[in-house]
């Protein structure tokens, strides 16, 4: 076997994982699965696709061996196939970052180019909810908030955030936090939240980042 063909043959396995991950929803299942593992059907949901598109995607995943699956029961539940691939997909994150201004753009013009939110480091937050001086809420899907959480927050669903509002404590801080630095749910809850007159930051990061930094995370059901 030549130079030439172990070249060709080594670049075209990496190949495999770009054409995997050549389309935004399959990226888009992968975010969501770096929050969890999920079914077919739950997926779906999350990422507005049809369970039938969702599968197809999933299998393309699958035979890059970026996601893997287990039974439980009848249903199959899929994952990301270890932490390289959601330290791949931060590092993709940063590269879209760094080198595309459309990234940042999309994020201001939806938060209506507001640059007065604060965020607060995960160091900054541990010792803080050390001294209970904080509350923290997790705004993505209860599914998720199931999965693992920061320990202590409490789950407020970001399209039950308006029913949840009388709850939250005036005069404390708090602090939102969703799937990560480019999840635009807690940027723009803590606008709401302000608006209402409470006081509210967001977490620089996500839940991905949190376990990964080795921090501990609760499975507590959501009351």
């Amino acid at each position: 076997m030549s130079e030439r063909v172990v070249r060709e043959g080594l670049f075209g396995q990496l190949a495999r994982i770009g054409k995997a991950i050549g389309s935004a929803k399959r990226l888009e299942l992968l975010d969501v699965l770096g929050q969890g593992e999920r079914s077919v059907e739950s997926l779906a949901q999350a990422t507005h696709m049809t369970v039938g598109n969702t599968s197809a995607h999933l299998q393309v995943l699958r035979n890059a061996r970026i996601v893997e699956t287990r039974r439980q029961g009848t249903k199959v539940l899929y994952s990301l196939a270890d932490e390289q691939v959601g330290v791949f997909l931060r590092e993709l994150w940063r590269l879209a970052d760094t080198r595309l201004a459309e990234v940042e753009q999309l994020l201001r013009d939806y938060l209506e180019g507001d640059d007065s939110l604060e965020r607060i480091t995960r160091d900054e937050l541990v010792r803080r909810s050390l001294s209970g001086d904080v509350c923290v809420i997790d705004v993505r899907p209860v599914e998720e908030y199931r999965a693992g959480h920061i320990p202590g927050a409490i789950s407020v669903p970001f399209q039950e955030l308006n029913e949840h509002l009388a709850k939250l404590p005036e005069g404390t801080d708090i602090v939102a936090y969703c799937r990560g630095p480019h999840c635009v749910l807690a940027p723009k809850a803590a606008q709401i939240l302000r608006r209402s007159g409470l006081r509210a930051m967001v977490l620089e990061d996500g839940m991905p980042e949190w376990r990964a930094g080795g921090l501990p995370v609760s499975t507590a059901r959501a009351s």
